[in-house]
């Protein structure tokens, strides 16, 4: 009996093992978005063909932003800690945000954000060449729930995002070939 259990304990720990190992492999994953009453988070995922480096001067490089990603009207100042950005979305093309670099780890992660929320990129190397980019933004607050319904869905920006930055990364990666 303890050979059976031992056994059925191993292939389960087998089995998530390899699920999780599937899933860090997969080419892309829609975006989502969880609600609270007091906030909303949307987050996306996908893996990209290129050494993070790549992945991180696209990330960085305001003023390269609009020529590569469809969902950017604009972007100005400098991707830098504690600077500020003016980005304008295709979202809301009328409406600039006022952003502040909160954070920077070279190659690993990236956060901006205002008093209503922040966005997080998040550059994970699985190896040989490749990186897990993800990127997630939340936003609220205590008023959040007062014009909650006002706010468009992020979903499709986040996918097409995405699959901007996944585009563009991996055509430098050929070209460097």
């Amino acid at each position: 009996m303890n050979k059976l259990l031992i056994f059925c304990t191993m292939t389960i720990s087998i089995l998530t093992s390899l699920s999780a190992i599937a899933q860090a492999g997969q080419q892309n994953s829609q975006a989502t978005t969880s609600r609270k009453t007091f906030s909303r988070t949307t987050s996306v995922s996908t893996t990209i063909q290129v050494d993070p480096s790549i992945v991180w001067a696209l990330l960085t490089n305001a003023a390269d932003y609009k020529r590569w990603n469809s969902t950017i009207v604009s972007i100005e100042g400098d991707i830098a800690p504690g600077e500020k950005i003016r980005l304008k979305s295709t979202l809301d093309p009328k409406r600039t945000f006022k952003l502040k670099v909160k954070k920077m780890e070279a190659e690993k992660s990236l956060v901006w954000g205002d008093a209503m929320g922040k966005r997080t990129y998040t550059l994970t190397p699985l190896g040989k060449g490749t990186v897990v980019f993800s990127m997630a933004e939340k936003i609220g607050g205590p008023i959040f729930p007062l014009f909650a319904n006002k706010i468009p869905s992020f979903d499709a920006s986040f996918d097409q995002f995405a699959a901007d930055l996944k585009k563009e990364a991996e055509a430098i990666q050929t070209v460097k070939k």
